[in-house]
């Protein structure tokens, strides 16, 4: 192994990225062994109640909305989630703010002091870093989203007060195996004897269950300790919905204001784990009202004002990108749709394609910029492989390939009509490469 010392003492934020990607030769390592050793070196502790989030998809959508409903009750928040968008900063918000960078050099520091030459990897190593800040920032709640399944995620150090587990479907599958059996066992791995434990899924696999049972944890299920009903307007779109615990009832609550046929399943989890928490960090209902209807995740079937509408999604797997093409058909007639995406290599791309094929009149997609991403060129032959007539499928579709996203954006919109939408969709790279300067930019650039 290399030396895991750094060359000289990091004085930037940038210094200490740099310092965490040289330190361990694989990107991924899940084992938690090394990294409770050095949490333990560090101290690692929290006094106040912390939430972890796991599942497929809906994770930060679940943490942005405790956070919200947290904070109109009067709390002081933090939240861990990853990945980010542009900066790396954005993995930590204190009180709904982006944490500085300079803040969060003496916790780098920490890390290294404490991992004793332990070759950590840069997510491990980032991770004790802002849960070290966390854990001395003074906050009355804390919520954590797990990278990468739960059982051996770096996040799952910490024991937790409260588990919640969002959708369980296929993706991440060389790490968590091949079902969504092996892949829910993986993330109840985040669930603790006698705590709560919110699961979302509608249907979530036996092994989920099996492991809830067998560690003692209090599980929360959706259809059965919880649940929602709503009242539909024109477009298929919910106009008020209420909600119902063990022993609490909310109704007559607005749409939550991040959009997407999912947000509601996401709502109803996030008010269970409130209520299975309520003696600790109780919260009015003026709080969940007013916290889901300001609620904020860029990213998150976010759309961005102008002409042509703008459609911005991390939808990076089959089923999130399913739940991408329900909320497009949901938004009204566009002439036409134009689509930038770029993925990892180790995603599912001819499957995610397939959903939106129906949909799509031009694709752009885009090299992106990290080796672990597919190229545009292997983007566009699995394209072309797939039929392009027929049902379930967009006649006379076109194709391109581009450098970047920008670059994609930037072609995308010279060909389109105001009338049309474009939808950036895939990898957090592909969506924080058009974000990279704002969307107030962003707007104005495709407005002019």
């Amino acid at each position: 192994m290399s030396d895991t010392r750094p060359t000289a003492s990091p004085n930037t934020l940038a210094d200490w990225l740099a310092h965490c990607e040289r330190l361990h030769p694989a990107t991924i390592d899940l084992t938690l062994e090394r990294v409770r050793a050095v949490a333990h070196r560090m101290g690692l502790s929290f006094d106040c109640p912390v939430f972890t989030v796991a599942g497929t998809n809906g994770k930060g959508s679940t943490c942005a909305m405790l956070e919200a409903i947290l904070r109109q009750s009067g709390y002081r928040t933090g939240v861990y989630t990853s990945p980010h968008l542009v900066h790396f900063e954005e993995r930590c918000r204190i009180d709904a703010e982006v944490v500085q960078a300079e803040r969060l050099l003496p916790h780098f520091e920490a890390v290294e002091q404490a991992r004793d030459g332990a070759a950590l990897t840069y997510f491990e190593f980032t991770t004790l870093a802002l849960l070290h800040l966390l854990s001395r920032s003074g906050l009355d709640a804390v919520v954590l989203e797990v990278g990468l399944g739960g059982r051996l995620d770096a996040v799952n150090v910490v024991d937790t007060d409260c588990a919640v587990i969002t959708s369980i479907d296929l993706d991440h599958m060389d790490f968590l195996g091949p079902d969504r059996e092996s892949i829910a066992r993986e993330k109840a791995g985040i669930m603790r004897a006698g705590r709560p434990a919110v699961v979302s899924d509608p249907v979530p696999p036996q092994s989920l269950l099996d492991h809830a049972a067998a560690v003692g944890a209090d599980l929360w299920r959706f259809g059965h300790d919880f649940n929602y009903a709503g009242q539909q307007g024109g477009g298929g779109q919910w106009q008020q919905w209420s909600w119902a615990g063990r022993s609490k009832r909310y109704t007559g609550l607005a749409y939550p204001a991040l959009r997407g046929a999912n947000q509601l399943l996401n709502a109803s989890g996030v008010l269970a784990a409130l209520e299975a928490l309520r003696d600790r960090l109780p919260v009015t209902a003026q709080a969940v009202r007013t916290g889901l209807a300001l609620v904020e995740l860029p990213g998150r079937f976010q759309i961005v004002p102008g002409q042509p509408t703008l459609v911005l999604d991390v939808a990076h797997n089959p089923h999130a990108v399913a739940t991408l093409a329900q909320n497009l058909d949901q938004m009204g007639y566009y002439p036409r749709t134009l689509a930038v995406f770029g993925a990892m290599a180790d995603k599912d791309s001819t499957g995610i394609l397939q959903r939106l094929l129906p949909l799509v009149d031009a694709w752009h997609f885009t090299d992106l910029p990290t080796p672990r991403a597919s190229s545009a060129a292997q983007l566009h032959q699995q394209w072309q492989a797939l039929p392009k007539t027929g049902a379930g499928a967009a006649k006379n579709a076109t194709a391109h390939c581009h450098a970047d996203p920008m670059s994609a954006l930037q072609a995308a919109l010279e060909g389109a009509d105001p009338a049309d939408r474009i939808v950036v969709f895939g990898s957090f790279y592909t969506v924080g490469g058009v974000l990279q300067n704002g969307t107030p930019r962003l707007a104005a650039k495709h407005l002019g």
